[in-house]
């Protein structure tokens, strides 16, 4: 595997380098300093890229919105490291030997885990990148998703890098966000966001979604439950990245796709998008109240409903404005398999939106959802055409 010969070749050059150049202390000291590089990459990468996505809706750099927060984690990671490690350089000018034997089994040993990281966050930039989903690795079978089960590379050192800022995040880095609750299992985020070639990984306009303040989570009908197993029976639910499985709860997330985010550019629009581009982000139930901070779960759709019983799973999902008639946002209720124990807190759409739901518009019976929608349930109509 590529990714696997690139990464012994990092972690090869880096340790020999260390053994033939440096010193025990240097190496260590790099080794902080990426460490360092690699928070302030994770930490304000998306921030950053945002900036540089809403320059792309005037149409001045749209090509370069799927590329934003690839491109922005990187120059992050590289000139933080580069700047660090110069002040580093000028501030030890003298060499400190820790003695023959121990610089010559240290250095390789710190040369090696420094090669871990930098080889972590160069796989983590391709992932982040605009690529083909097998590149730099195939992490899952798009013809059948399994994704409690996805390859990793070998050594997992994307994992390694993810992980390490995912617990650094844990009770929030910024005091605000948790990466850990906006990205648990960040890879697996992004490889199922890429899985198809031909949708867009990114918006322009942002938040490209949006869901009802009222009614937006409620626990499915027992006909919708009943149907569900049919269709797992049928084996119609390979490709579904969300399973019907015991220990959780079916429950529908109303989810509304706003008509601004449409955009003619097909691969910065939301009007294209998989049922992997979707997820719900769920907390542990009796949480402190904080939606964005501590640790959070993923949950894919298994489908949507394109009537109160009626259940569509095509994967992927196409939206054009008349599918909007006279209203502003497209609202889907998509079918999820809540852990028990757990309730949902965010949807994450694509790269770059993100959207917190109201606690009180987690309903507790379907009943409640149709009262709060309208007499004539308008916001279930209109579904848009699947394709296979």
């Amino acid at each position: 595997m590529i990714s696997t010969i690139v990464v012994l070749l990092i972690v090869a050059g880096c340790a020999a380098f260390q053994f033939f150049k440096g010193t025990i202390a240097r190496a260590f000291a790099t080794i902080v300093i990426a460490v360092f590089a690699c928070i302030v990459a994770f930490g304000f990468f998306e921030a950053l890229a945002g900036l540089l996505i809403k320059r792309g809706e005037s149409g001045s750099m749209l090509s370069l919105v799927p590329w934003a927060q690839a491109i922005v984690f990187l120059l992050l990671f590289v000139l933080v490291f580069a700047v660090l490690q110069t002040a580093m350089t000028q501030l030890t000018p003298k060499k400190i030997d820790m003695g023959y034997l121990p610089e010559q089994i240290g250095r390789p040993i710190l040369g090696a885990i420094l090669g871990l990281i930098v080889s972590g966050v160069l796989l983590t930039f391709l992932v982040l990148a605009p690529l083909p989903d097998t590149y730099p690795y195939p992490r899952f079978e798009s013809r059948s998703i399994k994704v409690d089960n996805p390859a990793k590379a070998f050594p997992n050192v994307d994992g390694l890098v993810t992980g390490l800022f995912g617990v650094i995040s844990n009770g929030s880095f910024s005091g605000q966000r948790s990466f850990a609750t906006m990205h648990p299992d960040f890879l697996d985020q992004i490889f199922l966001n890429r899985l198809e070639g031909d949708v867009s990984l990114a918006t322009s306009n942002t938040p490209a979604i949006d869901v009802p303040r009222d009614a937006a989570v409620w626990p499915a009908t027992e006909t919708v439950k009943t149907r569900l197993e049919e269709l797992n029976s049928q084996g119609q639910l390979a490709r579904s990245p969300g399973k019907l499985k015991s220990g959780s709860d079916l429950m529908i997330a109303r989810v509304g796709i706003k008509r601004a985010a449409l955009n003619a550019e097909q691969k910065v629009s939301a009007g294209n998008f998989t049922l992997s581009q979707l997820r719900l982000i769920c907390k542990r139930r009796g949480y402190d109240g904080n939606q964005l901070t501590g640790k959070g779960q993923n949950v894919y759709p298994i489908g949507y409903l394109t009537s109160a019983n009626q259940i569509e799973t095509s994967y992927k999902i196409t939206i054009s404005g008349n599918d909007f008639g006279n209203s502003q946002t497209k609202y889907l209720d998509f079918i999820f398999a809540v852990p028990n124990g757990f309730v949902p807190a965010l949807v994450e759409f694509k790269l770059n939106s993100v959207v917190q739901i109201p606690t009180k518009a987690i309903l507790n019976d379907a009943a409640e959802a149709l009262s709060a929608a309208g007499s004539d349930g308008s916001r279930q109509e209109t579904t848009p055409g699947g394709d296979t």
